[in-house]
C-alpha cells in the first residue's frame, strides 16, 4: 500500500495520467500474495502480475477471489513458462529458416484457456493483455457468449506483422508474445471487427539499444508501440474496412476507460475530463524512430509507411504535446 500511495504521488507530477495496477504477487514472483486489500485501497484499478503468469493456480484463484471482494480487474499476460523451452520467436517455418528457437502457440492458449475458467469460478473480471493466437480469439468469443466477465486486447505488430517478417536474425523483432502466423493475424482482425476483442493497446517495452541490437537469442523481449499505434492501426485497419474511425476510437479510448473504471475519461461528451488526442488522419509519411520523443527506439516499424498522425495531446484540457517541432510542452 505504501509502494502504491508513494507512485501515485510521483505520477502527479508528470504530464500525463498514470493508471496503476498492483502486483499480483509479492515481487512477482509467483509465491506469496501481495497485499491486495492495501493496494485497492491506495486507489489501484486492477492487479496484474505484468510479463508473467502466476503459474501456481490455487494461488492465482485466491488472488482472483480478493480482486473480486475488492472490485478489482485481474490482467493476465498469459505464457505457461514452463513450455517457452528457451524460444525466442514463434515456432515455425521461419524459426528453422533463421536456426532459433520457436515460441509454441499452446504456451499462449493453456494459460488463456485456465485463466478464463478461474474467472468463471471466482466471478473477477478478467482482462486478457496482448492476445496473439487464433485460438485465444476464439476462446474469449466462447467466453463472451457464455456471458463470463472477460475482456481481452491486441497490439498493432499482432495484427499487422507475422513471423516471415523477420527475414533475418534481428533483435527488434523479438517480443512476448511473438508474431504469429497470417491465419493468426486474421483472427485477430476478425476478433476486432466484431467485438471480440474490444481494446487495442501497445505492449509498450522501451528498452536502450544495446539491450535490443543483438541476436534475439540474447536481445530483451518487447517492442516500443505508443508513438506508432494510432497511425499503424489507422493505416492498417480503418484504411482496410475492418474497422470505422468511431470502432477505433472506442477501442483505443472509451472501452479501455470503461473496463478500468475510468468514469470520467474516455469520451469527449460535456463534463468529461478533457484527455484529448487530436489527429489527422490524412498525414502520409514513414515512421521514423529519430523523431521519437521516447528515449526507448526499439521498433520493428522503422520505415513503415503509415497514415494518421498525432496532431496535439491534451490532458485535462491543456496542451502538452504537439508535432509542430516543438514536442513536449
Amino acid at each position: 500500500e505504501k509502494v502504491a500511495e508513494a507512485h501515485r504521488r510521483q505520477a502527479m507530477e508528470s504530464l500525463v495520467n498514470v493508471i496503476q495496477l498492483g502486483a499480483v504477487t509479492v515481487g512477482q514472483q509467483g509465491e506469496e500474495l501481495a497485499d491486495i486489500k492495501g493496494m485497492a485501497a491506495a486507489g489501484c484499478h486492477a492487479i496484474s502480475e505484468d510479463g508473467k503468469s502466476v503459474m501456481n493456480a490455487s494461488l492465482y484463484r485466491k488472488a482472483m477471489r480478493l480482486a473480486k471482494e475488492c472490485g478489482l480487474s485481474v490482467f493476465a499476460h498469459c505464457e505457461d513458462i514452463t513450455m517457452v523451452e528457451g524460444g525466442v520467436m514463434n515456432a515455425g517455418a521461419a524459426a528453422e529458416r533463421l536456426g532459433l528457437p520457436g515460441i509454441t502457440n499452446a504456451v499462449e492458449d493453456v494459460i488463456v484457456a485456465r485463466d478464463i475458467l478461474l474467472a468463471k469460478e471466482t466471478g473477477v473480471h478478467l482482462h486478457l493483455c496482448h492476445c496473439s493466437t487464433a485460438d485465444s480469439v476464439r476462446m474469449v468469443r466462447l467466453a463472451k457468449e457464455a456471458g463470463l466477465p472477460v475482456t481481452a486486447e491486441a497490439c498493432p505488430h499482432h495484427f499487422i506483422l507475422t513471423a516471415d517478417d523477420i527475414v533475418e536474425d534481428d533483435g527488434r523483432f523479438k517480443m512476448n508474445p511473438p508474431l504469429r502466423e497470417k491465419k493468426d493475424v486474421e483472427a485477430l482482425r476478425q476478433g476486432l471487427q466484431d467485438g471480440t476483442m474490444e481494446v487495442i493497446a501497445t505492449d509498450h517495452a522501451p528498452h536502450a539499444p544495446e539491450e535490443k541490437d543483438k541476436s534475439m537469442k540474447d536481445a530483451a523481449f518487447g517492442i516500443v508501440g505508443l508513438e506508432t499505434s494510432a497511425a499503424l492501426t489507422y493505416t492498417a485497419l480503418v484504411k482496410t474496412g475492418v474497422l470505422t474511425v468511431m470502432e477505433m476510437a472506442e477501442k483505443m479510448s472509451s472501452n479501455p476507460a470503461r473496463i478500468l473504471g475510468l468514469s470520467q475519461k474516455g469520451s469527449v461528451s460535456e463534463g468529461k475530463i478533457a484527455d484529448l488526442v487530436l489527429f489527422d488522419p490524412k498525414k502520409e509519411y514513414k515512421i521514423d524512430k529519430r523523431n521519437f520523443e521516447s528515449k526507448g527506439r526499439n521498433t520493428p516499424f522503422d520505415g513503415y509507411t503509415v497514415t494518421g498522425e498525432v496532431a496535439y495531446t491534451l490532458v485535462s484540457g491543456k496542451v502538452v504535446y504537439t508535432r509542430e517541432g516543438t514536442g513536449r510542452m
